[in-house]
């Protein structure tokens, strides 16, 4: 996985350079399209586990805003003064799922509504972005193979951890929203985590955050919304009650933080991490 987020990282520099746009821009928009998460997501919905099938959005939103951002913190501190317009966008993002579906179901014509919405959120995010400069166009060779190798060898990694993840758990006999919110979620976007120190460490706040809050949205309203088109989801008690409303608030928590602190530092990452292991046993709880 750290070898896929170095190639990816080179890449998406030399894209950005090619197409005359930001890297950060780039990355908002690119950062969230993770294939596997929406299979895994649909595939669910399909076999009639629709709290599964939520966590994986659910869970992926809350995993992402506190614990990859929480341990990518404490392995590389973050600093970027993003603008605070890009933040707010984000903090929003999660707050239309959170009113559709608060009454238990999320149909098709919510799921389009979501899906419009992404839209408009990941306009907002790169029009906010656009305080960065477009990337040397020396960085331009051999641009998109070296983001799609990158992207590839970060999905093979992904779902080797994954799947190792989802063998062990899956014994335990716990309920499906546990399941698709912690493990599942967790499993599926192990990746992120080297996809945010990647730039981190080498100076690029800014892109380790675009990883973030750009994936944000594509879970919370995307994939949320394209699920729904394809099956309905009917979601549970437990679900409604506990990481609907923690996905909703997690990422304005992040951008709070962010916005005040400009940027993650170690002590910042802790912060995220305490409150996600909190969630996690508050899941537990609940299940």
């Amino acid at each position: 996985m750290v070898a896929g987020a170095e190639l990816f990282f080179d890449g998406l520099l030399a894209a950005a350079a090619r197409f005359g746009v930001s890297a950060f821009a780039l990355t908002v928009v690119v950062s969230g399209f993770e294939l596997e998460n929406l299979a895994a997501g649909i595939a669910a919905d399909l076999k009639g586990l629709p709290d599964a099938a939520a966590g994986t959005f659910l869970g992926g939103t809350t995993f992402l805003a506190l614990a990859v951002a929480g341990v990518a913190a404490l392995a590389a501190p973050i600093r970027s003064e993003l603008p605070l317009r890009a933040l707010a966008w984000v903090a929003l993002s999660p707050l239309p799922l959170l009113a559709l579906a608060f009454d238990g179901e999320l149909g098709r014509v919510e799921g389009a509504v979501l899906a419009l919405w992404s839209a408009l959120v990941l306009w907002g995010i790169v029009r906010a972005g656009r305080v960065f400069a477009p990337e040397e166009p020396e960085r331009a060779r051999f641009a998109l193979l070296r983001v799609l190798g990158g992207l590839g060898v970060l999905t093979v990694g992904g779902e080797l951890l994954g799947e190792g993840i989802r063998r062990t758990v899956e014994n335990l006999n716990i309920s499906q929203a546990l399941l698709g919110n912690t493990a599942v979620a967790a499993a599926v976007e192990a990746e992120e985590v080297a996809r945010v120190v990647t730039p981190a460490r080498r100076g690029r706040g800014d892109l380790a955050l675009a990883n973030v809050l750009g994936t944000i949205p594509h879970f919370c309203a995307f994939n949320a919304g394209l699920i729904a088109l394809v099956r309905p989801l009917e979601l549970g008690h437990e679900t409604t009650s506990l990481h609907l409303p923690v996905a909703a608030a997690a990422p304005a928590l992040l951008a709070l933080v962010v916005g005040l602190r400009g940027g993650l530092g170690r002590s910042e990452g802790s912060l995220l991490v305490v409150t996600y292991a909190g969630y996690v046993v508050a899941a537990i709880v609940a299940a």
